[in-house]
């Protein structure tokens, strides 16, 4: 591997400044913990600080406060943040939805890096990044402190900024493989160190305990990864952003199997023994796993509760049977002598229930895409083309124009250009239309997504972009029209490939509210498993069910959805119609995060889109506007909300 040229925070001019405010966080946190009684000992609480948030939505006054915690213990050190029981700037935001946003026993051995936020106007916030690839929502740091929470890593594992980005920090960045003890997850720079333990688990501030497991079996977590490896479809296509979640469930049970190694139950600020725990018989906050290999094995039969809402009869009632596609005279009737749709919602409608006739798809995805608005004539929708075709060009020539020297000079432009030279490759190589080496069309698609991240350069370009893309290209046929529709498809799907992951987040929070609305019993298994995250929907949300149909049933799946019929977040409900046939074999085989993850990958081409597409409907007129406010606002694929209160404030605390 290349060696990342990186330079030690200590070439930062305030860092000595900083190391001596966070001896002084250290000192104050010692002062606490020793007059704790309960706490274990070796376990030592390094920093401390207040009011750090979270915002599950994109509202200012939206916001879950919280203690943010730096614990040493044996050599190792762990992150904590927890939220303030009792306390939520909004009515929307229950205790469960605050506890779904807690984190608890992560490692810095599991942490791959630290990005940094200091906006000119607003607030800092850090984002932590996993090994596995995926994110923590981003930590708001309102009362200051991102300087010091740095300051006191590096005084406590290796942290180094990368050369590539002086915002970005980089966590046990170690080159040499030895060091490597996350390697069974075959991602890049995951590491830590071999011989020490690697999870903990976090105080709460008020009374609750540490998430019980048993001890970590290294040899058993390979063993299971290479089972799934070996039933894993072979699919060239899978990408490191989707790998990443199989992988994921390796890291979170591995932070919840060693936590009981290394700390008992926390009660206020100190820690407590398992045996006070169970003398005090204190219940616990959320969900636990077994307390050994014993108590792990199910019983020949787990009874499955009744689905609350008599699923299947509830399809047939609600759920309108799928009709003929849209064909060209349908279609014509619906537009005047000028071309203008007369009726967008019975259109909309119609889509809805039948989908679209694929000689016609060209002509209709540009209303659905929002490319033409319904109220356009041919000779605006003409001009439009003829215009967006020059100021596609205009946009292409910019990185066409790059020569080789000023390419070597451009690290983000080769970076790009690489990443997405290796993923048009492998996209869709089965259809016929990209199934040829020297196919025009994967020339095309990377022409298009080098544009895009030109024309889009703060997205730039994310694995799973290429996958978007792929039908839209197919169907449209030109490169300029192409690009336009996907360009109108990222303005309400780009936030599922921001950096800090909020997109992704928003979706399934609002995912799991639907569950808990929907499916009771469903919910309350999820918590039991620990799996209210619901990071096995990812691939699902990421690229709109892209891998779970055909070809051809994706693009009827998605002009589906793009109609926005009944709700713009069809998709979540589509998320819960699956979950929901399946909850029988899910409760009743007593699947875990890890056995639910392989379960829900293998249901790919397995799926009746028709009848998921029914109960999906159903779901959705059932739910009503109680379904609507589990979706916090501007929730993809809605148009992102403004909300100008996020940025008013400027934190004054220093910057590294």
């Amino acid at each position: 591997m290349h060696e990342i040229d990186v330079h030690d925070l200590s070439d930062d001019a305030d860092y000595a400044a900083s190391v001596q405010q966070g001896s002084a966080s250290m000192n104050r946190s010692n002062s606490s913990k020793q007059g704790s009684s309960g706490e274990q000992e070796g376990a030592e609480i390094v920093y401390v600080k207040d009011n750090v948030a979270i915002h599950p939505t994109q509202y200012a006054s939206e916001r879950i406060s919280g203690r943010l915690k730096l614990i040493k213990q044996g050599g190792s050190l762990f992150m904590t943040w927890i939220p303030y029981k009792g306390q939520s700037s909004s009515a929307r935001l229950s205790e469960k939805d605050k506890s779904l946003y807690t984190i608890r026993a992560v490692p810095f051995s599991d942490v791959r890096s630290i990005r940094r936020h200091t906006p000119t106007l607003g607030w800092q916030y850090v984002i932590v990044v996993l090994s596995s690839g995926l994110a923590f929502p981003p930590l708001y740091f309102y009362n200051g402190g991102v300087r010091e929470f740095l300051a006191t890593i590096k005084q406590h594992a290796y942290l180094v900024r990368s050369a590539d980005d002086a915002n970005v920090f980089l966590v046990n960045d170690f080159q040499d493989p030895l060091q490597r003890t996350l390697s069974s997850l075959e991602l890049p720079r995951a590491v830590s160190v071999t011989n020490s333990p690697s999870s903990a688990a976090a105080a709460s501030e008020s009374p609750s305990s540490w998430t019980d497991g048993e001890t970590f079996d290294r040899n058993s977590v390979l063993a299971q990864q290479n089972a799934r490896q070996r039933q894993k479809h072979n699919d060239p296509a899978r990408d490191l952003s989707i790998q990443v979640l199989e992988k994921f469930s390796l890291v979170t049970r591995f932070a919840r199997e060693t936590t009981s190694q290394l700390f008992g139950e926390a009660q206020g600020d100190g820690f407590i023994t398992n045996d006070r725990r169970k003398h005090d018989g204190k219940t616990h906050d959320y969900p636990r796993i077994a307390e050994s290999n014993d108590a792990q094995k199910l019983p020949e039969d787990v009874p499955v509760p009744a689905d609350p809402l008599e699923f299947d009869k509830l399809s047939l009632v609600w759920g309108k049977p799928r009709q003929p596609p849209l064909g060209t005279e349908e279609w014509s009737a619906f537009l005047d002598s000028e071309g203008r749709v007369t009726d967008s919602e019975a259109v909309r409608k119609r889509i809805f229930y039948g989908g679209v006739e694929p000689d016609l798809r060209k002509e209709v995805w540009r209303f659905l895409l929002g490319y033409h608005s319904y109220d356009s004539t041919y000779a605006e929708r003409e001009y439009l083309v003829s215009v967006k075709k020059s100021e596609y060009e205009t946009i292409k020539n910019q990185w066409k124009s790059i020569s080789k020297e000023q390419a070597k000079r451009f690290t983000k432009f080769r970076e790009r250009r690489g990443l997405i030279e290796k993923d048009v490759v492998r996209t869709d190589r089965s259809t016929s239309f990209y199934e040829e080496d020297d196919s025009p069309n994967i020339k095309c698609l990377r022409d298009i997504l080098l544009t895009y991240s030109f024309y889009n350069f703060d997205l730039g370009y994310c694995q799973g972009m290429s996958d978007l893309l792929s039908p839209i290209l197919f169907v449209m046929g030109d490169e300029s029209e192409t690009f336009w529709c996907f360009v109108a498809l990222m303005e309400r799907l780009g936030p599922n490939f921001n950096r800090d992951q909020n997109g992704m987040h928003s979706q399934l929070f609002a995912l799991s509210k639907l569950v808990e609305l929907l499916d009771i019993p469903l919910h309350n298994y999820f918590e039991q498993k620990d799996c209210l995250n619901y990071f096995f929907c990812f691939r699902w949300v990421l690229i709109q069910f892209k891998r779970e149909f055909e070809f051809e049933q994706t693009m009827r799946l998605w002009e589906v959805l793009w109609t926005h019929y009944g709700s713009e977040h069809l998709h979540l409900y589509v998320c819960v119609a699956i979950l929901k046939r399946h909850r029988s074999k899910i409760i009743g085989e007593g699947m875990d995060f890890d056995t639910l993850l392989k379960f829900i990958n293998e249901l790919s081409g397995h799926i009746d889109l028709d009848a998921i597409l029914r109960d999906a409907e159903a779901l959705c007129i059932c739910a009503g506007e109680n379904g609507e406010s589990c979706i916090p606002p501007g929730t993809p694929p809605s148009l992102p909300v403004d909300d100008a209160s996020m940025y008013y404030q400027q934190d004054d605390d220093d910057v590294l």
